[in-house]
């Protein structure tokens, strides 16, 4: 299956350093809010480089299967996270939840309803881009 191309929306910190925001769902190891360096090749294209920045947010996904990850269901779970601080966006071509859990939110509660839906069998989880307090408040 050939994905349809998405790009992240960027914010110049300077000009030589972006900031990322809306991080397509796919992209791994790096996070919303992420400062990356580019650097132009020789036909002006630029390319993303190291994270120069992190913004210790995390990045989950979720496949819904609760009513057939309808988007209901998708927005249903979008507000419960939305509850505990974490912004997200469903995708309905995937049947699919991209969360953007900030470092502000409670990572405990936010870890909870995440193992709690799998343990329901309303999803199932990945982790994109995860911080040493996200996997720590796992463990608790």
């Amino acid at each position: 299956m050939t994905l349809p191309p998405a790009q992240p929306r960027l914010r110049p910190v300077r000009h030589d350093v972006v900031r990322l925001d809306n991080i397509p769902w796919f992209v791994r190891g790096v996070a919303c809010g992420d400062a990356m360096a580019t650097e132009t090749d020789g036909e002006g294209v630029h390319w993303a480089g190291e994270v120069v920045r992190r913004s210790e947010n995390c990045t989950v996904r979720l496949i819904v299967f609760r009513d057939g990850g309808s988007r209901d269901a998708r927005q249903s779970v979008l507000d419960a996270f939305q509850e505990l601080g974490v912004d997200g966006e469903g995708m309905e071509r995937f049947g699919m939840i991209a969360l953007d859990v900030p470092p502000t939110a409670d990572l405990a509660k936010v870890r909870h309803l995440l193992d709690h839906g799998v343990a329901e069998e309303w999803w199932d989880v990945e982790e994109g881009c995860v911080t040493s307090e996200w996997r720590a408040a796992g463990t608790s």
